[in-house]
């Protein structure tokens, strides 16, 4: 197996060009201001990237509403605020021509209550996370017509805004537990109106939002979603509903399927399971692909008549590759390797290295998510990633880090 196939450009359906098959997925960053704009700590991050050879790159998740951050000092674009900020982000993102999509999202039920005490969501069903992981979640409140048009408008009027401010294309969190996930799981949205019970009833939000999205970023916008291929959960959203789902959207507009799975209930997406998985459950014998959701995806990109990108897993060219002659996706999407090291793209498509950096195969499942955020933390500081750094010790940082993140939050919001 070579590169070469992964250089290959890639035309999406709106006549946008990715320049290659690797892309940037989206991480949440957590360092914008306490009023959620840009700082130039992100530019400074985002510009590193953007000289990373990668044919796109997404940003983490914008929220389209204040009450409903995935973590505190997310960036969040709900009005006029911060749009010069926003703009020098953008050209940060995009120098030397890159692709720079934003992720737009809303968190819903998956808020912190010190953030929101009553947070919204399909139905009033509370989140099942491990204990002592460290969460604090409130009891959701079930959304009422007006609120669910709300949010809707809401996410039309950020992609409208961050196209306006110089991003590339717009991505919709649809995935991972957040406010378009929960609409299309019957374990989240046990609603008997016209927003639940059915997969059609249930996907009307994620639909909606789509055509409100398309109508305010004209027809030549890339447009993209975030989906679960499952969620890996007895009674949730399953393989299954997502194929169902798809022919949907082939009568959408949508220029990218970006397929994942998991959720903080089920934590996939990190190759972790705390639940029963369902009827998708794969049996140890047929658990040989590196990447965690290839095996659902190729079933998914055959119902597909939009281009597809599967992101979580992937590590060595030869399996990037594999997926990609094989037809089971358009686009590989790189997480972790980009803070691992930076450079990751241009040295996979200059056969520079067969494997990227798997900083997990030796850091604990419950220090990853502090080593990696320390580690942007240093990128945005325009240092080098510190691949030695203790597991642990990472995330102690991490946890007093999150902590005065909220502190300053909190403090903005009651001054």
């Amino acid at each position: 197996m070579t590169p070469n196939a992964l250089a290959s450009p890639l035309t999406l359906p709106c006549g946008a060009v990715l320049p290659n098959r690797i892309a940037k997925a989206a991480m949440s960053e957590g360092y914008a201001d306490a009023a959620g704009h840009a700082t130039p700590r992100l530019e400074a991050l985002y510009r590193r990237w953007a000289g990373s050879g990668a044919g796109m790159l997404l940003s983490g998740n914008i929220q389209v509403d204040p009450w409903h951050l995935e973590r505190p000092l997310n960036l969040v674009v709900n009005d006029e605020g911060g749009v010069d900020a926003l703009r020098r982000l953008a050209a940060a993102g995009t120098s030397g021509g890159m692709h720079f999509w934003a992720q737009i999202s809303h968190s819903g039920r998956q808020v912190d209550a010190k953030i929101n005490a009553a947070p919204l969501s399909p139905s009033d069903v509370e989140i099942e996370v491990m204990r002592g992981a460290g969460f604090d979640f409130a009891p959701p409140q079930a959304m009422t017509e007006a609120e669910i048009d709300a949010a809707i408008a809401q996410f039309a009027f950020t992609a409208k805004t961050v196209k306006a401010a110089g991003f590339t294309g717009v991505q919709l969190h649809a995935a991972h537990g957040y406010l378009i996930a929960q609409f299309l799981s019957p374990h989240s949205n046990r609603r008997t109106d016209r927003w639940g019970g059915s997969l059609e009833n249930r996907s009307r939000f994620l639909l909606g939002a789509l055509a409100a999205v398309r109508e305010a970023i004209g027809p030549s916008f890339p447009m993209s979603i975030k989906l679960n291929t499952s969620d890996f959960m007895k009674g949730a959203f399953t393989n299954a509903d997502c194929v169902a789902l798809v022919g949907m959207l082939n009568h959408s507009t949508l220029d990218l399927l970006e397929l994942s799975g998991g959720s903080l209930e089920q934590p996939k997406q990190v190759g972790a399971s705390f639940k029963d998985e369902g009827q998708d459950k794969l049996p140890e014998s047929t658990r040989k692909r590196e990447a965690y959701f290839v095996e659902f995806a190729g079933t998914v990109k055959a119902a597909a008549e939009m281009p597809v990108m599967v992101t979580g897993g992937f590590r060595t060219v030869a399996g990037m590759v594999e997926a990609l002659e094989s037809g089971e996706l358009d686009v590989v999407g790189l997480g972790r390797p980009m803070i691992a090291d930076p450079e990751t793209p241009r040295k996979i498509l200059s056969g520079e290295i067969d494997k990227a950096a798997a900083p997990e195969a030796t850091i604990s499942l419950f220090h990853l998510m502090g080593w990696n955020n320390m580690q942007l933390e240093r990128l945005g500081d325009g240092l080098d990633p510190d691949l030695g750094w203790d597991g642990e010790a990472a995330t102690s940082e991490y946890k007093a880090l999150e902590a005065a993140n909220f502190a300053a939050l909190l403090q903005s919001r009651a001054a």
